[in-house]
């Protein structure tokens, strides 16, 4: 079996363009609006799909005229939708601002998928069986969060947690955790160690292996990522291209990250292609138009 369950978000952004990000108080003309489908979970299970993967994902949309254009942008990119719910209300909507610096700002209005509730990961059980690999964030409720990643090692299945938007986890999170994929600002929330330089990761990693966190890849932005777990630590520099935006960077980090191990690679390989795709995710605008094909990765002159 080699099929990736992705448990999460699905939300439609609304992007602007701006020259600087807005100060307290202040109001800017920006330029560029747009409507992109996003949503961390939606634009982890598009990036595996696009990476050749056979993903399936649980989540849910709402009612209003946004649900069914993301169910259908998830159909469109081969995503399995069969364990995606339709929730009377609000869909998921997140307000992006982008710089001309390529640096964004978002904020999240969750709607439907603060509605995920553990009977609903027990009514799509089979997702989780069915998968050898289960991909989780935290764009949804803590304890769906929790009782997911607790059926899925049930099942013995390999779990990655992305910890974003950050928050202190309990230690009944994190002991469920195979591969945590946090950014520094994230390990930092997570970890309770303040970190400015890399020995300051590599002690706020340790913080959280000793939680139970088995392994642990640290995005470091343009300067690349870190591997670590007990015995190892591995570090990737990140392929310089000109970013354009920088939304969805860390989305297709870890969709190509839970590809490679799916199939069986080792960390190392893993690491190279997910950076291969980090790198070609910022050189164009959006979440999840943003997301390269395999093809696109494996022909890419860097």
């Amino acid at each position: 079996m080699n099929k990736i369950c992705v448990i999460g978000s699905i939300n439609m952004d609304l992007v602007v363009n701006v020259d600087e990000m807005p100060k307290k108080g202040q109001t800017l003309i920006g330029s560029n609006f747009k409507e992109v489908p996003g949503g961390k979970g939606a634009n982890q299970a598009v990036a595996a799909s696009r990476l050749g993967a056979n993903v399936c994902m649980v989540g849910k949309v709402g009612s209003d005229g946004f649900g069914q254009n993301l169910l259908n942008q998830l159909k469109n990119n081969n995503v399995d939708t069969k364990y995606i719910q339709i929730e009377e209300g609000a869909s998921g909507v997140a307000l992006i601002t982008v710089d001309k610096n390529a640096e964004n700002a978002i904020v999240v209005s969750p709607g439907a998928n603060f509605k995920l509730a553990q009977k609903d990961i027990d009514n799509c059980i089979d997702a989780i069986k069915e998968s050898n690999v289960v991909v989780i964030q935290l764009e949804t409720p803590i304890d769906t969060i929790k009782y997911a990643l607790e059926k899925s090692k049930e099942l013995d299945k390999f779990t990655i947690l992305n910890p974003a938007p950050a928050v202190k986890l309990g230690d009944d999170i994190i002991k469920n955790v195979d591969l945590l994929t946090p950014n520094e600002t994230e390990l930092e929330i997570l970890s309770g160690v303040s970190i400015n330089n890399e020995d300051d990761i590599l002690k706020a990693a340790q913080v959280m292996l000793e939680k139970g966190v088995k392994k642990l890849i640290v995005t470091l932005g343009s300067k690349g990522s870190l591997y670590i777990d007990k015995e190892n630590k591995i570090f990737k520099k990140s392929y310089k291209v000109y970013a354009i935006d920088t939304t969805a960077a860390g989305d297709s980090y870890t969709g190509a990250i839970a590809v490679s191990l799916s199939q069986g690679k080792n960390v190392e390989d893993a690491i190279d292609f997910a950076s291969r795709v980090g790198a070609l995710c910022v050189t164009k605008e959006g979440a999840q138009t943003s997301l390269p094909t395999i093809e696109e990765v494996l022909n890419y002159k860097f």
